[in-house]
């Protein structure tokens, strides 16, 4: 299995390949394409039956791709996405009990304030579906939700390096819940409500 700074590694080349050969483009579009390093830190708080904030999850550096399309000078819609996610879990008290993967796509509406040609900042606000698979936990005997929805928040600025390139420095906040089931029995709610930390660059077309 790639390790996460191979994986990062391998990712940024594929992009910056796919983004020279845009980059010769005539013209512009409301279209841009974000790629960032994400460290998503989760809140590790638990409800239910087992007790309080006795279940955590890991948290991990992953790759992040975003599709931005611009609705006006001032408002965004922006697409997040990265490719699946496995989390280690683990008991109070008891160590690792398991993993699951989770794939995360978040859609945001962001406000743009037209402060100068070079530094854009923003806000923003949305949803967030997650979906949750391969869930393995108590060999097996432990299951989650398969899906959550939540809403999401956003602040960040992009500063402008070249004609269609910019750095971009961004955090998310994210309610993220899930039910915990042992034989069909719910016996605690995970909340994993993540802070997610970027930087990367934007591409724009």
């Amino acid at each position: 299995m790639l390790s996460p700074k191979h994986l990062l590694a391998a990712t940024a080349l594929a992009a910056t390949a796919l983004l020279s050969t845009l980059q010769a483009a005539e013209g512009t579009s409301p279209w841009s394409l974000k790629l960032r390093a994400t460290y998503l830190a989760t809140a590790d708080k638990s409800t239910g039956a087992l007790g309080k904030d006795v279940i955590s999850v890991s948290d991990k550096l992953i790759p992040e791709f975003d599709i931005g399309y611009r609705l006006s000078p001032s408002w965004s819609l922006e697409l997040v996405a990265t490719i699946p996610q496995e989390h280690d879990v683990n008991l109070k008290g008891v160590g690792e009990i398991g993993s699951f993967k989770h794939l995360p796509p978040t859609l945001l509406l962001q406000y743009r304030p037209q402060v100068s040609d070079l530094v854009q900042p923003y806000i923003g606000a949305g949803v967030n579906y997650t979906l949750i698979f391969d869930d393995d936990l108590a060999g097996g005997a432990a299951g989650l939700e398969s899906y959550s929805i939540g809403p999401a928040g956003q602040i960040g600025v992009d500063v402008k390096v070249a004609d269609r390139w910019s750095v971009n420095v961004d955090v998310k906040h994210m309610l993220l819940r899930t039910d915990v089931s042992v034989a069909g029995t719910e016996v605690a709610e995970a909340r994993l409500d993540p802070w997610l930390f970027s930087l990367g660059l934007v591409y724009a077309f």
